[in-house]
């Protein structure tokens, strides 16, 4: 993409009045982008649903001077691929959703059109059942050859991707900012990490901040590229309902995971459930099931067992039944482990979401 091509696809972004919809409405009226700066606004206007009144408020030279201020930073970033609507390199499942986005950007070596592509999206305050489930649904998709979406939030979010990378499971994050930041900062290293098997996307320029009403708008992204969006737990509010609706909306399959009736985490799930507009689960054989992606059948393997800890994960565990906290030194004496054999298990442990590490070398069980 040449300069004077990337400036005008950015300018699209600077004209106020003008959304996706509308925008799109009008590009397939026009030959080409070019066509939309060049062409006179009497033309515009035989368009149907522009008024005059919005052709009145066109502003194209202001547009393209506020893109080619970005121009200097795409420049330096070579390794920024950007995604045009009409090009071949967007997404064609979100291309379905009428208010897809006119351009994303991406970072790393993620396949934007991945033939069986999932959402697992979940609560930050996750308790243990949903960790564990989130556990035993990565391990489901290993060489499965399914790519895995979420949104780099706390909690199961961020356990998802962190699991992904561990199982060598291409994983990427809908970013709610710019590519120039990572929110929240403490993910930076997974984000990092995810760029040689998956990467970023996100639709807002350099330089955007993570700002609150960006995030329902990122959902519609993950949900929208989609084939299904998962729900491991969820409150009766939150961003993860608000991706399963509109993964419903878009005709997308949902599904849930149940949960007590008395547990916060399961209000969601469980009247996404009781409202059929998703699927109650309880394996990853059934989302096989339910996609038809059983060409390597699922039901060949064994459901993986709920608590999938090794032996010597399983030892370090028991010792915090009765402490919720305990020092690197205590676990070294109680547990016999070499350094090097207990670091790789808390390690672990820290990556499937029981434990914490706290200042001061402590550990702290997560619930």
């Amino acid at each position: 993409m040449n300069q004077d091509e990337l400036i005008k696809k950015l300018a699209l972004l600077f004209l106020p009045n003008f959304g996706h919809k509308r925008i799109k409405s009008i590009l397939a009226h026009l030959d080409s982008v070019e066509d939309f700066f060049s062409v006179k606004k009497q033309t515009l206007k035989k368009i149907p649903n522009i008024g005059e009144n919005l052709i009145r408020s066109l502003n194209r030279d202001q547009a393209l001077r506020s893109a080619e201020q970005y121009l200097p930073y795409f420049e330096k970033n070579p390794d920024i691929q950007i995604h045009f609507y009409q090009d071949e390199n967007y997404s064609y499942k979100l291309k379905e959703c009428d208010d897809a986005p006119i351009l994303l950007f991406s970072k790393g070596k993620l396949n934007i059109n991945s033939t069986k592509s999932v959402a697992i999206v979940g609560t930050r305050n996750a308790s243990s059942y949903g960790k564990m489930l989130c556990h035993q649904l990565i391990e489901g998709f290993k060489g499965r050859d399914v790519q895995i979406v979420s949104g780099l939030a706390f909690g199961i979010d961020i356990l998802a991707h962190q699991l992904c990378v561990m199982n060598e499971i291409e994983t990427v994050a809908v970013l709610g900012h710019g590519l120039d930041r990572i929110y929240p900062f403490e993910h930076k290293k997974i984000a990092y990490n995810m760029l040689e098997n998956g990467g970023l996307l996100t639709e807002f320029l350099p330089g955007t901040i993570p700002d609150k009403e960006n995030f329902p708008m990122r959902n519609r992204i993950v949900a929208g590229m989609c084939d299904a969006t998962i729900v491991i737990e969820s409150g009766a509010k939150g961003g993860s309902l608000i991706t399963a609706e509109l993964a419903f909306d878009y005709n997308r399959e949902v599904f849930a995971f149940p949960g007590e009736v008395n547990k916060t985490q399961s209000m969601g799930c469980n009247n996404l459930i009781k409202k059929n507009k998703a699927h109650l689960i309880t394996s990853v054989k059934d989302v096989f099931e339910i996609l038809n992606w059983n060409k390597n059948p699922v039901s060949k393997q064994k459901d993986l067992p709920l608590f999938s800890l090794d032996e010597s994960e399983l030892k370090i565990m028991n010792f915090f039944t009765t402490k919720s906290e305990l020092y690197y030194d205590e676990l070294f004496l109680l547990s016999s482990f070499g350094h090097s054999s207990l670091n790789e298990t808390l390690f672990h442990l820290e990556m499937k979401g029981f434990l914490k590490s706290l200042p001061g070398k402590k550990y702290k069980v997560l619930n």
